[in-house]
């Protein structure tokens, strides 16, 4: 059975509708990347998937219900989600945090059990922060901070995680850091992820399925190298641009060198002239 996909979904703010009758299926255990222009969607549709956005219509089915219809809790033991620029309290440590994740599991207000204790030691390890257990979320950088967030979410211990725009805002080093992680934690732990991802070269090199978004609708999906064509960037990014081989891993690699705007204003330019 297929465990997360859309169906006729309509979705809209303000009665303005930004998304109509998508059809979406995500793939079980990969990682799958959104990817569009600002404005495309993206976010809109992780967001109604992962329950944080009510659709106008259609619906989000998770193992062949509708999420929307599900108790908060027991949707949040099946999936966890990273929105865009998460804030901690102030004086948060890193293991108070990480310790969130498990309120989903949790009967009461007490302390939390061995079985917890596990869990939550295990997140700090797999994510490299056992070592800063007891330090303050805001001391860290940004990809340890980061590297914090995702720790939490593997915390409710779910098959399926989302995440939106999660190298926003960081250094090219962090980037890869986190998303070395979450390629890590897809291969070893069987998580499907699923994440909007600005970059197409990072989406290329770490996602095994691509949904390449315009104006709300799929304009073409796949794999990397099925995606990644000079006419989806032209239609979807407006930009001219070769796909070339990476030397290390052979995945399409896109190198844009003109926008179609740009063309389109010079070739009016001439024209004038």
């Amino acid at each position: 059975m297929i465990r997360l996909q859309t169906e006729k979904l309509d979705i809209a703010y303000n009665e303005r509708i930004i998304v109509e009758q998508l059809h979406l299926t995500i793939p079980e255990g990969r990682i799958t990347a959104l990817v569009g222009a600002n404005g495309s969607g993206k976010s809109t549709i992780l967001k109604t998937m992962a329950r944080l956005h009510k659709p106008k219509g259609g619906e989000v089915l998770l193992d062949g219900k509708s999420i929307h219809k599900l108790p908060t809790r027991e949707v949040a033991k099946k999936l966890a989600i990273l929105p865009q620029h998460p804030i901690a309290p102030d004086g948060l440590t890193v293991e108070e945090l990480v310790s969130y994740g498990r309120f989903p599991h949790r009967s009461g207000f007490g302390s939390m059990k061995s079985d917890e204790k596990e869990i939550v030691l295990w997140a700090l390890e797999v994510t490299g922060l056992s070592e800063l257990a007891e330090r303050s979320v805001q001391e860290l950088s940004g990809g340890q901070r980061q590297r914090a967030w995702i720790a939490m979410a593997l915390a409710q211990n779910t098959d399926i995680l989302f995440l939106d725009e999660p190298t926003t805002f960081l250094d090219i080093a962090h980037q890869l850091e986190v998303l070395k992680l979450l390629r890590k934690l897809n291969v070893e732990q069987g998580r499907t992820i699923v994440m909007v991802v600005h970059d197409l070269n990072q989406a290329a090199r770490y996602a095994d399925h691509i949904v390449a978004i315009k104006n709300g609708k799929i304009v073409t999906q796949g794999t990397p190298g099925e995606v990644m064509k000079k006419e989806m960037l032209r239609e979807v990014f407006g930009i001219e641009a070769d796909i070339i081989a990476d030397p290390r891993t052979g995945l399409p690699h896109c190198l844009p060198y003109e926008g179609t705007s740009e063309k389109y204003a010079k070739a009016n330019l001439v024209a004038v002239r």
